[in-house]
């Protein structure tokens, strides 16, 4: 079968990965209403596209904190992996760096930070962050990921609880025998109840700026008083993110808190997104409402469910693709002609 959009990488995962596994990376929260008005609300924007500017030569690269990657669509944090692909993790730094594009690790990784460092030598690469109750554990990760080379640290903030995701219950989802949290193993055997710490605040931003030299990116920022918080406590980035809707049902779609964020930061740091991206005019209009790059979580699993890297490579090649053209028939040449003057929302 011809792979030609996203859609077309979705319907194959959900054939062919294990009903359990299909489950737990669609689930969304309760209804599932945050889900999928993730990937709605894009349709209620419009393009406002400008004719006869010469698109002859297209410019699509973009810069994360001053490193440049070649296009604005990079690997969101998802756990677990393995329950897509084999080589789960590896596979998917090795596709990022392919792409030249940013790849964040998830602490709920399959394979240890040591292995996707090793499988994808040179990448640009994040690590994404919980901060556990056993503060010792997230400092020995934050520290062995600076150790190995990663250029970012991105602190997860809307995950003080795990959301109810209903198949999951119904499930009663757990990782499969021969799959373990590789970055955590032993870390939380005599823990009897979840192991996240619910009482996370601001302040422990200073905790984690006193043991790293990273800089700091807050994802799951979905109001200008976070926003203005996230800047006054030093972050340089901010992803605006609900999680992909899998944590509070009936929060706003990522593409429409975008813009009260963008407005609120004032471009004192760099504001990107995920959530809902399915085409690359969906990559165009958030650059368009003030992101810096986009992230994908779940086409980036469907993409190693149909053939591992080079699944994903495909993946964010057909984005790349879309993108580019998408860029060139509304009349823009590079990502810095790109801006708000592109896009009208719908009156519907």
């Amino acid at each position: 079968m011809a792979m030609v959009c996203l859609s077309d990488f979705e319907a194959y995962a959900k054939k062919y990965l294990p009903k359990i596994a299909w489950d737990f990376f669609a689930a969304g929260a309760d209804d599932c209403i945050t889900r999928d008005e993730n990937i709605l609300a894009y349709k209620r924007i419009r393009f406002r596209p400008r004719m006869l500017r010469d698109v002859s030569m297209m410019d699509i690269r973009t810069k994360l904190l001053g490193t440049e990657i070649s296009f604005p669509v990079g690997i969101a944090p998802t756990g677990f992996h393995q329950l897509a692909w084999p080589d789960g993790e590896k596979s998917t730094a090795r596709a990022a760096k392919a792409m030249n594009t940013c790849y964040i690790a998830s602490t709920y990784s399959t394979c240890t930070l040591e292995e996707i460092s090793a499988a994808a030598p040179g990448g640009l690469r994040w690590f994404q962050l919980y901060i556990h109750r056993n503060r010792a554990v997230s400092q020995q990760l934050v520290q062995r990921a600076e150790a190995l080379g990663f250029q970012g640290l991105v602190l997860t903030a809307d995950l003080p609880y795990t959301g109810k995701r209903r198949d999951d219950v119904r499930n009663g989802f757990r990782l499969p025998p021969h799959m373990k949290l590789k970055n955590l193993e032993g870390a939380f055997e005599v823990c009897k109840m979840s192991p996240l710490d619910p009482s996370v605040t601001w302040n422990d931003i200073y905790w984690l700026r006193s043991l790293t030299h990273l800089p700091i990116i807050i994802k799951g920022i979905l109001t200008k008083e976070d926003a203005e918080l996230a800047v006054r406590h030093g972050v340089q980035g901010i992803i605006v993110s609900n999680h992909g809707g899998r944590q509070l049902d009936g929060g706003p779609a990522t593409i429409d808190a975008l813009v009260e964020v963008v407005e609120a930061v004032q471009g004192r740091v760099e504001v990107y997104l995920d959530g809902g991206i399915r085409k690359g005019s969906d990559v165009l209009k958030a650059l368009a409402l003030g992101a810096k790059c986009v992230f994908i979580g779940r086409p980036a699993l469907w993409g190693l469910a149909y053939k591992g890297e080079e699944g994903l490579q495909d993946v964010l090649r057909i984005l790349q693709d879309e993108f580019r053209l998408s860029m060139a028939l509304a009349g823009c040449g590079s990502v810095s002609e790109i801006g708000q003057h592109l896009v009208q929302f719908s009156k519907l």
